[in-house]
């Protein structure tokens, strides 16, 4: 079989489709593309050793009577960032602190934290107005050429939205029992977006769509996930089956209570699927599970810090378990320790080389 270029690699794994070697690839943003090049180095082919996927969309979302205002300081010496949503209905304020080495951020106080929040809120998603935009795509694909694809992510799903994005989980728990009533027609004003950007998805020329719901059981639960997820997985699982599209859902946490649904439901790939040993669901146990599922497993975070022959016999180990499939793609999708750069990615992509054609 002729050498394939990472973006076949990658569409192929999507496709069904042969392949010459399973695809390594990082998320845009994990390090600096060059960066990567100059410790992989130019592969056997002569091309580069990692491939890249960037965060892409295919829809917008335009509230003409709203609008977020940042406001950046400091505590200590840490970066904080304050977000004031302006609505009709009144503002809503969001505050977030950035850890140094990625500027990555985490929300420390939620927009919605009472009951009197929630008008404000509905006033602020109800202002949206949901465009097909598929410009977006089509510059990040021609950007990425044959190095890789956008990989195009609509909103998350309302109940994950809410408990990430908006309430926080303990808060939302307690507004679920305390004040049903706003909680579920927060639901439905989030059903209606996603209603309307699944329907864009679906005719947009992405051959696969991300939900991006960090999906880990213990915060979300069977029943939930059951009620609030799995039907919006599989009503766009069957808008995309009529052109052969597919389903990806993120799946960064612990799966192992959620293993039956996941198996049932019409989701077509799992998306930074996070092994053990940093979570409760091993490569192995996904490729018996899943069978017909693509798996893009992160390399575990936590095992970037082995020596390289730590790393490569991890490697080995995932290809083993899923490579021989031809549904495996090796990522980097989360955060990688910046000082284990050198030592992991060569021996990772060593492991792939070396393993050959699934």
């Amino acid at each position: 079989m002729a050498e394939m270029t990472m973006r076949d690699r990658i569409l192929a794994v999507v496709r069904g489709e042969e392949m010459d070697r399973v695809p390594f690839v990082m998320y845009e943003g994990i390090m600096p593309r060059r960066t990567a090049r100059a410790i992989l180095g130019a592969g056997p082919d002569g091309g580069s050793r990692i491939g890249v996927m960037r965060w892409s969309r295919v829809h917008r979302v335009d509230t003409p009577h709203c609008r977020i205002d940042a406001e950046d300081y400091m505590v200590g010496d840490t970066h904080w960032r304050r977000n004031i949503l302006h609505t009709p209905a009144g503002d809503l304020v969001e505050e977030r602190a950035f850890e140094p080495t990625y500027s990555s951020s985490s929300i420390r106080k939620h927009y919605v934290e009472e009951a009197a929040d929630y008008p404000a809120l509905w006033a602020y998603l109800e202002d949206g107005v949901i465009r097909e935009d598929y410009a977006q795509f089509h510059k990040d694909a021609a950007d990425l050429g044959e190095d890789g694809t956008p990989l195009v992510a609509i909103e998350r799903t309302p109940y994950q939205q809410l408990w990430v994005q908006w309430v926080g989980l303990g808060t939302l728990g307690y507004h679920i029992a305390d004040y049903p009533d706003l909680v579920m027609r927060t639901v439905e004003i989030l059903d209606r977006r996603a209603r309307e950007i699944m329907e864009i998805a679906a005719r947009s020329p992405a051959e696969f769509i991300d939900f991006p719901d960090n999906i880990t059981a213990p915060a979300i639960g069977p029943r939930r996930f059951a009620e609030y997820c799995v039907p919006y997985y599989n009503a766009l699982a069957d808008m995309l089956a009529e052109r052969g599209g597919v389903v990806f859902v993120h799946t960064d946490g612990d799966l192992r209570p959620l293993w039956g649904l996941l198996a049932a439901s019409k989701v077509g790939g799992l998306d930074s699927l996070a092994p053990a040993p940093d979570n409760d669901t091993s490569v192995a146990d996904a490729a018996r599970l899943f069978p017909e599922k693509r798996l893009f497993v992160n390399f575990p975070s936590s095992q970037h810090l082995l020596p390289a022959e730590g790393v490569r016999a991890v490697a080995d180990e995932i290809l083993a378990a899923a490579g021989h499939t031809g549904r495996l793609q090796i990522q980097l999708s989360e955060n990688v320790p910046p000082t284990t750069w050198r030592t992991s990615l060569p021996a990772i992509a060593e492991a792939v080389e070396a393993f050959g054609r699934p």
